[in-house]
């Protein structure tokens, strides 16, 4: 395996950081969270017109055809900015999930809108008391005359607010056994109920309620659990991208703020103790920045099987460095490091939450060694 990107995927890599640099700063963040709307149109317009929401699409569908790779180096530069535009939701959960929807005039329309910027998803198959075991909801599916109906509800849906439809897992009613589908539902029907919040890490978030909304089957109770399981993998890769560019970021901000705070009368960065610790978080940024990499070029075309297990290995693996990375920087800031005025208190927030993000490192970990252990 070459650990190397090609060069059209140098050049997205250095679109993105060239645009996050320049259209996304900190106080443009800061004044998002403050704020009543869920996202900024028009940072979203641009990642349309630079073509990142089809960057993982077949040319057919109007994408450059790509895939794990270019959604990854576009999310670690994302996160070096923990940006809050919905790009996982949509461009890597919701495209992929319609490029397997069974049938393709129904979805080939909605990728059309989705690249031109012009439609938003959301991913809702999380429950109470589920602990990211995706096979298990309450949440069901039935016929209604000539209409499908759904019933339910589903926590923690991140970038519900700003979407247009939800894909949502359900079982069909009449069902006992690990069948699990994927229905669309437009976020106006009626019967869909939203509680909106953000998230620790200022993503928003929805609890949703469902009460007979009519929904589209997508992809139906046969295979919908393998394609849900696809989703959530390919989602939890994206976000391990964008953790290690946060990691990143949040390295250098960490380096600097030492160079110019004194103590004693010199820089802190001076000490050797604190070059230590610091050569042990370089070494967490970019360990991660390879392991995320090498896992987008394993998950690219693999099977079920060997994309489970690069994708928990990866989430097992920067989870680990993304945590101690969290917890460094903000005690080699002291207390500012949690101020709202400093990028650190942010990135901890940002780095914690993913770390339960589309399942936690224990709930990874578990499932890496079951996935070895078999025969």
């Amino acid at each position: 395996m070459t650990l190397q990107l090609n060069d059209e995927q140098l050049l997205i890599k250095q679109s993105a950081e060239q645009f996050i640099e320049r259209e996304y700063r900190f106080e443009q963040r800061r004044d998002a969270l403050a704020g009543e709307s869920f996202i900024d149109e028009s940072i979203w317009a641009q990642m349309a017109e630079l073509g990142w929401l089809g960057a993982g699409l077949a040319e057919a569908c109007g994408g450059f055809g790509g895939g794990p790779v270019e959604h990854m180096v576009i999310c670690e530069a994302l996160g070096r900015a923990m940006v809050l535009e919905p790009f996982v939701s949509t461009a890597v959960i919701g495209a992929r999930a319609l490029e397997l929807a069974d049938d393709a005039s129904i979805a080939t329309p909605l990728l059309e809108k989705l690249v031109e910027g012009q439609y938003r998803l959301a991913l809702a198959y999380a429950e109470q008391g589920t602990r990211f075991e995706i096979d298990r909801t309450s949440a069901r599916v039935r016929t209604q005359g000539n209409s499908t109906v759904l019933n339910g509800t589903k926590i923690a849906v991140m970038d519900a607010p700003s979407a247009n439809a939800l894909i949502v897992s359900a079982k069909p009613s009449d069902a006992d056994d690990g069948r699990v589908g994927l229905y669309l539902v437009d976020v106006d029907t009626p019967g869909v109920e939203m509680e909106s919040y953000r998230a620790q890490d200022g993503r928003p978030c929805s609890t949703v309620r469902l009460v007979d909304a009519q929904a589209l089957t997508l992809i139906d109770s046969e295979r919908g659990l393998e394609a849900l399981q696809s989703l959530v993998d390919h989602a939890a890769a994206a976000r391990c991208a964008e953790a290690a560019g946060a990691m990143h970021a949040s390295f250098e901000q960490t380096v600097n703020y030492l160079k110019q705070r004194e103590q004693f009368g010199v820089p802190l960065g001076s000490f050797q103790v604190i070059q230590h610790r610091l050569v042990d978080l370089l070494m967490y940024a970019r360990e991660s920045q390879a392991k995320i990499l090498m896992t987008a070029i394993e998950i690219d075309g693999a099977s079920a099987e060997e994309r489970l297990k690069a994708v928990s290995a990866a989430k097992v693996y920067i989870g680990k460095r993304a945590r101690k990375l969290g917890q460094e920087i903000v005690q080699l800031h002291g207390g500012i490091g949690m101020t709202e005025e400093l990028p650190i208190g942010h990135f901890f927030r940002y780095l914690t939450q993913f770390c339960s993000t589309y399942g936690s490192s224990a709930h990874h970990l578990t499932r890496y060694v079951n996935a070895t252990a078999k025969p």
